[in-house]
């Protein structure tokens, strides 16, 4: 048997290369004028939308646009909306593009569409209640969009945003292994989908029964493709390259036990946005926090702190969980801070 010399292995390995690259699926140009309905939003560009929402009787005293992590969707806020209800405030939860109910679930739609997309829901979301106070808050992959949004000053029109523990590990935070691993799969089987063959190596929250129901739930994507792993770091690098131009008005929580989004990655985060935005800008960690704030056996804390910033952007929060600026300038998650009551 005959061996294949080297140059025409190389050559086989640059036509595998060539014939595969990752999948996107981008807006499509417009083609109607975009809707907010009772149960979807309906985009420029025809695409729908599931839309979940939560509604006090009356006016709302302020609204919250609420956009899920990577691979999940927005009945991932059902617990936080309910106890927002409570305090008058809306939540407008949306399945971003190739997540739980939307039409091409699985498939990576990019950043500028998911940015877009962000940017024509919280429009819709303000001119539906006017003169209401609109927070845009965003969890994981979610925080991603949301920051690099504002940065880009798609959403100076709102009255601030949350980010719940960002999403901005991005490939300067990866070592060698894992950048060029991405790099050689993407391009060779970007639909291979694959899943974790025991326990995830993450523990994103303490909350035991809240991830069986998240194992439980059919809407949650499991099996993932490695062209939207590569999206989702694409997202988080334009993190990363957005925060010295994020100057909103914002909420930054965080869990100290968050060991899928480390302190490396967010404190790099921090030391980018701009230090004449400092005042604009508060950041809470939370001792017993894990990267699922909201779905934690503490999740009120996260929750009632959340609630306090929409009725007031300078109020002391109720958890007393928050940095001072000094202590950003340390290990972020090894400030030392006084336990939740």
């Amino acid at each position: 048997m005959k061996r294949l010399p080297v140059r025409a292995l190389g050559l086989a390995a640059l036509l595998l290369l060539g014939a595969c690259t990752p999948t996107i699926v981008p807006m499509g140009p417009p083609v109607a004028t975009p809707q907010l309905e009772a149960d979807r939003l309906v985009m420029a560009d025809g695409a729908v939308l599931p839309l979940t929402t939560w509604r006090p009787d009356g006016q709302p005293k302020a609204v919250i646009v609420a956009l899920h992590g990577f691979n999940d969707y927005a009945i991932g806020f059902a617990d936080p909306a309910v106890e927002w209800v409570r305090d008058g405030i809306a939540t407008y939860a949306y399945d971003q593009r190739g997540f739980g109910r939307q039409a091409q679930r699985g498939i990576w739609p990019g950043t500028e569409t998911l940015i877009a997309d962000l940017e024509t829901v919280t429009a819709l979301v303000q001119a539906r209640h006017p003169g209401v106070p609109v927070y845009v808050l965003g969890e994981s992959m979610g925080g991603s969009v949301v920051l690099v949004a504002a940065a880009r000053g798609k959403l100076d029109n709102a009255a601030g945003t949350i980010l719940l523990a960002p999403a901005v590990r991005g490939r300067e935070t990866l070592n060698i292994f894992a950048r060029t691993g991405l790099w050689f799969f993407s391009r060779t089987v970007p639909w291979l989908a694959g899943a974790p063959g025991g326990p995830l190596p993450f523990k994103v929250s303490d909350n035991i029964a809240a991830l069986r129901k998240l194992g439980r739930d059919p809407l949650v994507i499991k099996w993932t493709r490695v062209d939207a792993f590569w999206g989702l770091v694409n997202l988080m690098d334009d993190a990363l390259a957005a925060a010295p131009q994020f100057s909103s008005r914002t909420l930054i929580l965080l869990g100290r036990h968050d060991d899928l989004i480390p302190d490396d990655p967010m404190q790099l985060m921090l030391s980018r946005m701009p230090p004449a935005a400092a005042g604009r800008r508060r950041v809470a960690v939370y001792p017993e926090g894990y990267h699922l704030l909201l779905r934690d056996l503490r999740a009120d804390i996260p929750i009632r702190d959340i609630v306090r910033y929409t009725q007031d952007p300078a109020a002391p929060l109720p958890s007393s969980q928050e940095h001072a600026p000094d202590d950003l300038r340390k290990p972020l998650l090894s400030v030392s801070v006084p336990a939740a009551n």
